[in-house]
């Protein structure tokens, strides 16, 4: 058993309290992993204020993380101790009939114990106080050390800074990859791009990578039009500038509507606008954010009647045990930005402080 430091959310709606934990050692097809830096994700907040139907307490949340091997069960092949991982919040066991079909990446094979917040087996491997604490995502990347299922890592480049390839683990393969494989964004096309955080600075990037001519960024916070046309966008607005709805103000300025839109944001009226900013005949529109449990799209009929598409995207429809460690290679040969996302860098005790920097915009 390991003691070390993990941020624990003992109850929802509270700040993360920096706790010593005992982290148990990985059983059979199990991996145990040293974590050297992780990212806050809106995922994680989302869990946090108590609004996930999924969410269970006292947890360590986290799933955007990056480490070494430290240990590994029985029966573990794919890696082994020293090695460099990304934990996989979507894993990838090769054997389920989503991993056999090549039209989707949502492995199905621990999804049930996964979002119950254990292992495979249904136990957990933290402890605190005495006290059983819950995974998050398969990942618990808020932990020095954590355990996940070996179908839950993917193996990179040993090169590759942490602190910066942490990030592939969600938000940037996510918008990148709706771009590229969900919406299959063509050279010469036209997309809107809604929300401009690090999920829709990874979709302009990817829009821009697939040779898009005009990339319109949409958000309210003036503050990340600079950073969005650093990535790529060709021009931002803000929905409050006109008293019309944004989507008639971009059929207006795109001749009809765009050819491929993404909402980056989890809010189903702007959802509900992206569909819509989308050209009659061929327009695709892509869901990237997570709107709250129980809440629902709606749109008129007619909109898909008349040839527009509507899509959703996890994890951007990336195979993860596959793909993660190519992405890590694009980022190493500088074909996909992955250094420009990070803003701050904080130690693992100011974690409470990451959370309010995401919230604020910065």
């Amino acid at each position: 058993v390991i003691k070390c430091k993990a941020a624990v959310a003992w109850e929802a709606g509270k700040p993360l309290s920096i706790e010593e934990v005992e982290v148990a050692p990985p059983k059979a097809r199990e991996v145990r992993i040293k974590i050297v830096a992780t990212a806050v994700c809106h995922t994680d907040a989302y869990t946090l204020s108590g609004a996930d139907p999924e969410g269970c307490f006292p947890v360590i949340l986290g799933h955007e993380g990056a480490g070494i091997v430290e240990s590994v069960g029985e029966g573990v092949t794919k890696v082994k101790k020293g090695d460099t991982v990304i934990p996989l919040y979507i894993p990838q066991c090769g054997e389920c009939k989503f991993c056999k079909n090549p039209k989707t990446n949502l492995c199905q094979k621990i999804r049930i114990t996964q979002g119950k917040g254990v292992m495979p087996d249904g136990t957990s491997r933290f402890t605190c106080k005495g006290k059983q604490i819950y995974h998050f995502m398969g990942t618990s990347t808020f932990s020095e050390y954590t355990v996940v299922a070996d179908i839950s890592v993917a193996k990179i480049d040993a090169a590759a800074p942490l602190d910066k390839v942490c990030l592939l683990g969600c938000g940037i393969s996510t918008g990148y990859g709706a771009a590229v494989n969900t919406a299959k964004v063509q050279p010469g096309s036209t997309c809107a791009v809604f929300g401009l955080g690090g999920v829709g600075l990874a979709v302009i990037m990817g829009c821009k990578i697939a040779g898009a001519s005009r990339i319109i960024g949409i958000d309210i916070n003036k503050d990340k039009y600079a950073r969005a046309k650093e990535f790529g966008a060709t021009e931002c607005i803000s929905p409050q500038d006109s008293k019309k709805p944004i989507q008639e103000v971009l059929v207006e300025m795109t001749d009809g509507g765009v050819d491929y839109s993404f909402e980056c944001i989890g809010n189903v009226g702007v959802m509900r606008a992206a569909l819509e900013a989308c050209h009659k005949g061929w327009g695709v529109s892509v869901i990237v954010g997570v709107a709250a449990a129980g809440q629902e799209i709606s749109t008129r009929p007619f909109q898909l009647v008349t040839g527009r598409t509507w899509k959703g995207t996890a994890f951007g429809g990336w195979k993860s045990v596959d793909s993660v460690p190519k992405l890590v290679t694009e980022y190493m040969s500088k074909k996909i930005k992955v250094d420009e996302f990070v803003t701050h860098t904080l130690p693992f005790d100011k974690i409470n402080e990451a959370f309010e920097l995401m919230h604020s915009g910065k």
